[in-house]
This record gives structure tokens, sequence and C-alpha cells, in this order.
């Protein structure tokens, strides 16, 4: 289990089992710029390709590459100047990155600075071709973008190739009705379409099927805390081979683990 240590400005690997240390395996080093540093890293992805952990470096505004061979003691830059905040990769290694500077999504090919835009880029706002601090993704295997919008409390779906985007959950206002989210943060979305979600400030995680109206609360949702029903502001989500949920939980300072049906 790879884990993005924001406040130790740090990536952590935990081994299945191994509940009481863990392993700095990029950063560590203070806050700071240097290539072997980061500063408050907000996301991490693995390329089994090139054996190697994508990170988005918040603090540094830039995205970052680190080896997982043994010895490596920095990163490499992949893309700078840009406000990221969460990353995705598609089937044919195309890198996704939020940005919450400009209010965009955009797909990279390894090599390039620039990108194509994929969602979002008409300012921040409202509309449906719009986006309002866009935070996490995820990406389909037809390469269709979801995008969690912090400010506009709701999730979109931006078929590949669009100029607008569907509300998929929320976009109802902030609040904590089951029509609603509240600072959503991690997505997922299965083979079935059915969404995932972080719904951070209600502390709880949403299900929302494909076409649905309002959500299920499937863990959580019993006010702000340390039980282990409950969170303190929860941020990433990911599902084990095995159907497990992992639900970080962020000012609790751990990772939890739910079966879910």
């Amino acid at each position: 289990m790879v884990i993005v240590d924001y406040g130790n400005n740090r990536i952590m690997q935990w081994t299945n089992g191994g509940t009481t240390n863990g392993q700095v395996v990029a950063g560590g080093n203070g806050q700071g710029s240097g290539l072997n540093q980061l500063n408050q890293p907000t996301d991490v992805l693995i390329d089994k390709e090139t054996d190697s952990l994508i990170i988005c470096d918040a603090g540094n505004g830039r995205v970052v590459r680190w080896s997982r061979r043994s010895g490596t003691t920095q990163g490499e830059i992949l893309i700078d100047h840009i406000a990221c905040h969460g990353l995705a990769m598609d089937e044919e290694r195309n890198l996704y990155v939020s940005d919450g500077g400009k209010q965009e999504v955009r797909r990279y090919k390894f090599g390039e600075n620039i990108g194509i835009l994929v969602a979002g880029g008409n300012g921040q706002g409202t509309g449906l071709n719009q986006l309002n601090f866009p935070t996490y993704l995820f990406i389909d295997r037809q390469q269709n973008v979801y995008v969690s919008e912090w400010q506009n409390a709701r999730v979109m779906k931006w078929n590949k190739g669009a100029t607008v985007g569907i509300v998929v959950a929320g976009g109802q206002g902030a609040g904590s009705a089951l029509t609603q989210l509240n600072g959503p943060l991690g997505i997922i979305v299965d083979t079935l379409g059915t969404v995932y979600i972080a719904d951070d400030w209600n502390n709880r995680v949403m299900r929302w099927a494909q076409g649905a109206t309002q959500g299920t609360v499937i863990v959580g949702g019993n006010g702000q805390g340390a039980g282990a029903n409950q969170f303190h502001l929860l941020v990433g989500l990911s599902f084990d081979q095995h159907g497990n949920l992992y639900v970080v939980d962020y000012n609790n300072h751990r990772v939890q683990r739910f079966s879910i049906e």
C-alpha cells in the first residue's frame, strides 16, 4: 500500500499485514523544492511500466516521478508550473492531472509539459463547461474523465472529446442530504458506472448508481470522530482485488479498511 503523507512531505509504503512501520519511498527530507524533497504532496500513482511513483507535488506546483528501485534518492520533474491536486492514468499510459489554478484537467503523454485539455478550461464557475477547484480524478476504460469538484460539491463526468460535463453526483449545493455532497475528494468508478465518493465534510463515503439522483451512505455518516465507524475529514479511496475499501482518514492520521457488501 502506497500512501501520501501530506504533512510529513513524503510518500510511505506499507506492506500487507504489516501495521507497525512503513517505509519512506519518496521525499522525507524535509519540506522543500529540491529534487530529493516534496512539499505537501496530494496524490500518487504507481506506473508499473517503469516501476516508478508519479506524485503530485502540490506545494511545489509540479508533478514528479520517483523510481521504486532501491537506492533512489531523488525524483525527476515531469510537469512544472501547475497547481496540481489529483492524478490518474489510463490503459495507454496517458497521465491526467487536475489543475486548481486553471480550473481544468489535462491529459499528457510522458515527455510533454503542455498536454491536451479534457475537462474545464473555461474559467471558474458552476456551468457544465466549467470546474471549480477540481481535485481527484478517475479515468474509465473509454478514457472518460470523472472529476470531483470541491467548491461545486459535485462529481462530473466528461466523456472523451466532450466540451461539457455531466453531473453524476451532487450538484445540489453543499449539504448533508442524500442528494448532496460537501467537499467531495477521492472518487472511484466501477465497471457498472457506480461512483464511490469520499464526502469529506460529511465524514462519509457515498455510493451513487449510474443515473441516480441521490446516493447512499456505505461507510461513516456517524458524525465526526475517531470511532471505527467514524471519520475526521476523509480524503482518498481505494479498493483491493478482494473488494475491500480503504479510506484515508486525514485528521485521525490513519487508513481504515472496510468490507463492503
